[in-house]
């Protein structure tokens, strides 16, 4: 219940919160310069989540079975012992083994298919509502570790990322000439998308579905498929974009809106640098 409740407040705080960046262009004139630099610092925070909070999360959740086993295997009561431990050990040994490859593949493929979904969703999808769907995963499956420090730096991240995209959203939105009540329209489905899927996902990874999926770990899994999303929108999508497309013929560190200026590229540090402070001592 603690769960639910806590992904149910995430959520809320979300779509509150997107909805409220995205008409902030309704009624106020803000600074190119500064979005730009809140959007580099989200691209930072989104890098620092994956690679300091997500992935480690998600390999440990991965593991933990295996972990848990070989605890209660040494402490378990009342259990007749084996004849001869040498042949206990090659079974254990040989099953761990066997467990710790499974596990390799699947780091890498959870990681990978996170990235290559975002690529198709960017290249299919529409270019300025691609990013919508994949932060939902991330706070579901974070939400289903029960470990609210991992909740927190997940929706901080996302938050950080959402509140620029829904503004630009909306500017974008602003600059095609679409009436107010279409353009919030817009918003509101953008806002939306995130809550719902983190919601589907949370549900998704209840216990019942953990124990058909018993070969994996499902949190782990969307974990490190929802880290593989951060850094596809992070490095590929937000970085160039901010940075003038990644093409430019102008010198590096121009300040003709090609590369990133000194404040963004210690914004972006920043972001990168956050998560991992705010996980410093954390413990599974």
């Amino acid at each position: 219940m603690d769960d639910f409740s806590s992904i149910s407040l995430f959520s809320l705080a979300m779509l509150v919160g997107c909805y409220v960046a995205g008409t902030i262009p309704l009624a106020v004139n803000f600074s190119e310069e500064r979005l730009k630099l809140i959007t580099v610092l989200g691209a930072g925070l989104l890098c620092g989540t994956a690679l300091a909070v997500i992935i480690p999360e998600g390999v440990h959740a991965l593991y933990e079975e295996i972990l848990e086993g070989g605890h209660h295997s040494h402490g378990q009561v009342g259990v007749p012992e084996v004849s001869d431990p040498k042949v206990e050990a090659e079974v254990v040994g040989g099953k761990h083994e066997h467990s710790h490859e499974q596990l390799h593949a699947c780091i890498g493929v959870s990681l990978v298919l996170g990235f290559v979904f975002m690529l198709l969703v960017d290249q299919i999808g529409s270019s300025h509502v691609h990013n919508t769907d994949a932060d939902g995963v991330a706070l579901g499956a974070a939400a289903s570790t029960s470990q609210t420090s991992v909740q927190l730096i997940v929706f901080v991240a996302i938050m950080l990322h959402k509140a620029p995209a829904a503004f630009g959203l909306v500017s974008f939105l602003m600059h095609a000439g679409l009436e107010r009540n279409r353009i919030r329209k817009h918003l509101l489905v953008f806002a939306l998308a995130a809550p719902v899927l983190s919601m589907l996902t949370f549900l998704g990874l209840s216990q019942s579905s953990k124990e058909a999926l018993s070969d994996v770990n499902a949190t782990g899994v969307a974990m490190l498929f929802s880290a593989g999303t951060f850094l596809y929108v992070a490095t590929v999508h937000v970085l160039p974009e901010v940075g003038g497309g990644g093409h430019s013929h102008a010198p590096a560190g121009g300040n003709g809106g090609k590369g990133l200026s000194k404040v963004e590229v210690g914004a972006l540090v920043l972001g990168c640098l956050i998560p991992l402070v705010l996980s410093v001592g954390h413990q599974h």
